[in-house]
């Protein structure tokens, strides 16, 4: 019997069953809403697809819309760690066997490799993997959020900070056990803080996948390949997107520019798709991003346009990358699904609540429960239909 250990808003184990189960509802619910619209649509079709980073969050939602939408085989590279005789797994680890058994009930062609994204030998095994399975790609899913990377040239490891330039940052966290408020701080990042976190998120390991992939000829024409970033609003810029990650993101932004470019011959494209806020591993720890997103779900849901990482690829999918007509981009060349979340009067009667919450009107304002729940669920916790007490 597993029960969540959960210590400062991190979960300390995994629930295999749930993870299973919530892989299930996960394909359950691409099948319902984005099947038919991928049948439906006379639009180009993603034919064999490689997602880097597979499976959590956004990164799983795109390999299980690409596989249970569109029909294509797929190749998933993450890097998980197995379960012991003491410890659970990783909920990747669950969550890969879950997808692969369950493509494998429909006949859909799956490949997963286990292995550090960012070595070079991952990049060599991922090549054969595709060789010996569909032989090309036309959609390559760059989904990476590692703490740490070994730059494969020097061998030089650097680790990534969620930390803010040039200012000490205040802001609320939730403890999602207790739902109790408090005031956190992080202190401002180093130069060296900074560089490290723009080796670890930015762009250059997605341009050396891209390079290495094309290098061994197996870009199919046509090639399309994404990167996940966030923006956000005003009130998150200062720990967010001009903290470190924000020079992370921009890199990778930057990034996406040049590899566009060098995919031109193949009549390729690259881009950055800007993606909603939702409450993940990493999320849950950030002081005042966590309590921005329980105010936001509660919003978004009282006005019926919340969604969640699947609905979000959905859309991604069927409206932007395979839907009728060019892929439509903001002024800077990015892909925005953040829309629903950005738009005004979302953000404005989200902020109003940010500047009057309490422990005592938390729940009135927020939606700690849902919140909590995605927490929960991406551990293979709270999945409904799920005998936690077997």
């Amino acid at each position: 019997m597993i029960e969540p250990m959960v210590r400062n808003n991190i979960c300390l184990n995994v629930h295999p069953a749930g993870c299973a189960a919530m892989v299930k509802n996960w394909i359950r619910e691409t099948e319902e809403t984005a099947a038919p619209a991928a049948k439906a649509s006379s639009g180009p079709k993603p034919k064999s697809v490689l997602v880097i980073g597979c499976s959590t969050g956004y990164g799983l939602a795109s390999r299980i819309v690409s596989a249970f939408a569109y029909g294509a085989p797929t190749v998933g590279v993450s890097f998980e760690r197995a379960p012991s005789e003491k410890k659970t797994g990783s909920p990747g680890w669950y969550d890969n066997r879950a997808f692969d058994a369950e493509a494998a009930s429909r006949g859909i062609y799956s490949a997963t490799i286990e292995s550090d994204a960012f070595a070079k030998e991952t990049k060599l095994q991922t090549i054969e993997a595709i060789r010996k399975g569909p032989g090309t790609v036309d959609l390559v899913i760059y989904s990476i959020a590692s703490p740490v990377r070994t730059d494969p040239e020097t061998g030089v490891m650097y680790r990534s900070v969620i930390k803010p330039i040039g200012r000490t940052y205040s802001g609320l966290t939730v403890d999602l056990v207790t739902g109790e408020l408090k005031e956190s701080y992080i202190s401002t990042a180093t130069q060296e803080e900074a560089d490290a976190t723009v080796k670890v998120m930015g762009g250059e390991d997605w341009k050396l996948w891209i390079d290495a992939l094309a290098e061994a000829k197996v870009l199919a024409r046509g090639v399309r390949t994404v990167a996940f970033s966030y923006i956000g609003p005003s009130l998150s810029h200062d720990i967010y997107r001009e903290g470190t990650i924000g020079r992370a993101k921009e890199d990778l932004e930057r990034t996406a520019v040049a590899i566009d470019r060098s995919l031109s011959p193949l009549g390729g494209h690259g881009w950055v798709s800007v993606n909603k806020a939702m409450s993940t591993r990493a999320s849950a720890v950030i002081p005042g991003i966590g309590v921005y997103i329980a105010v936001l779900y509660k919003v978004m849901k009282e006005r019926g346009v919340h969604e969640d990482c699947v609905g979000q690829i959905v859309r991604l999918f069927c409206d932007r990358l395979y839907g009728a007509g060019d892929t439509a981009v903001d002024p800077a060349g990015l892909i925005r699904i953040d829309d629903l979340e950005m738009a005004s009067e979302i953000q404005k009667e989200t902020t109003a609540r940010m500047k009057k919450i309490t422990a005592a009107n938390l729940p009135e304002l927020a939606d700690i429960d849902g919140v909590r729940s995605d927490f929960l669920e991406a551990h293979g916790f709270a999945v409904p239909g799920v005998d936690y007490s077997a």
